[in-house]
């Protein structure tokens, strides 16, 4: 479909049915494609599957990782692998020179990795276009969880969603849209004053000893210790907390374990719920980012510069 990518050598590592979408699209662009952590039989024609991280990275232009990223040991996440994928240092020291390693969010040793080894690193997941896309399944999913855990509709009930980023909007809105009544937690007064004009109502972390006592369903997006101890103390014994925010997640899960409160941690939703939605918002973004880059370096070749 495109020069630009024609020939381009690209590394998918790990990753779900989400990353198997985005390796069609890939081969489809013209790149040349290997990839780790899948079997042979499910991989599209086109692309060459390898045994290790290492063969993967060896002389590649492009990484290619799921957007959980890692964790802190390097363990890629690579649901249909027989075996743990680490990410290496010995393994990104193979890359080709300037190479480009795309990830959802990098840990701190990737970033010293990428200025010891000059390679340009890519984190995706507060794009906006994969953002906001990606908000729809995590909405969608969590509404499916809520559903399944709680005996009364959500029609009616009292439900609070903490944060009002990307997630957090949607989610207020897929509540509002059922018949939920609405709060709204957050501390940005724009974003206060955009949950009032939904409809909803609004507080601040200062209320949230109150709203925990009568609420219904909380769903929490921001990715820090915002349901403590001290605020799940005070939570209506029959609450449920779906905690949408990335691992470890934004709750105190053992202190809500030890009150009896119902608290389930669904980071990831939208590769869970939706894969092949997930995964054409990535088929559509990355070759269009990989596009961008190497034209960018192309002409900067032409000119010299």
């Amino acid at each position: 479909m495109c020069s630009i990518l024609s020939g381009l050598k690209v590394a998918v590592i790990g990753g779900d049915d989400r990353e198997l979408i985005l390796v069609e699209e890939l081969v489809r662009w013209g790149a040349t494609v290997v990839v780790t952590g899948f079997q042979r039989q499910m991989v599209c024609h086109g692309a060459f599957v390898v045994g290790s991280v290492e063969q993967a990275c060896n002389d590649i232009e492009v990484l290619i990782l799921p957007l959980p990223g890692t964790n802190e040991k390097g363990l890629v996440r690579a649901v249909y692998s027989g075996q743990e994928l680490f990410l290496t240092e010995k393994a990104l020291a193979g890359m080709a020179p300037g190479a480009t390693v795309i990830i959802g969010w990098a840990r701190h040793f990737l970033k010293e990795w990428a200025q010891k080894y000059r390679f340009k690193l890519l984190e995706i997941v507060e794009m906006d276009e994969i953002a906001v896309l990606n908000s729809i399944p995590t909405a969608e999913g969590a509404l499916q969880i809520a559903m399944e855990e709680t005996q009364s509709t959500i029609h009616g009930s009292r439900t609070v969603v903490i944060g009002f980023g990307r997630v957090g909007v949607t989610m207020a809105g897929v509540l509002k849209a059922m018949g939920s009544d609405v709060t709204v937690i957050a501390r940005n007064p724009g974003q206060l004053a955009r949950a009032y004009q939904m409809g909803c109502q609004r507080a601040t972390y200062d209320e949230l000893h109150d709203i925990m006592r009568q609420s219904d369903i909380v769903f929490n997006t921001v990715p820090a210790m915002v349901l403590d101890r001290e605020v799940l103390k005070y939570a209506n014994p029959d609450i449920l907390i779906i905690d949408l925010a990335t691992q470890p997640g934004g709750t105190d899960f053992e202190a809500a374990n030890a009150y009896g409160l119902k608290a389930i941690l669904a980071p990831g939703l939208p590769g869970k719920v939706a894969p092949i939605s997930a995964g054409k918002i990535l088929a559509d973004v990355i070759p269009r980012l990989l596009m961008d880059e190497y034209s960018q370096r192309e002409n900067s070749l032409q000119f010299g510069s």
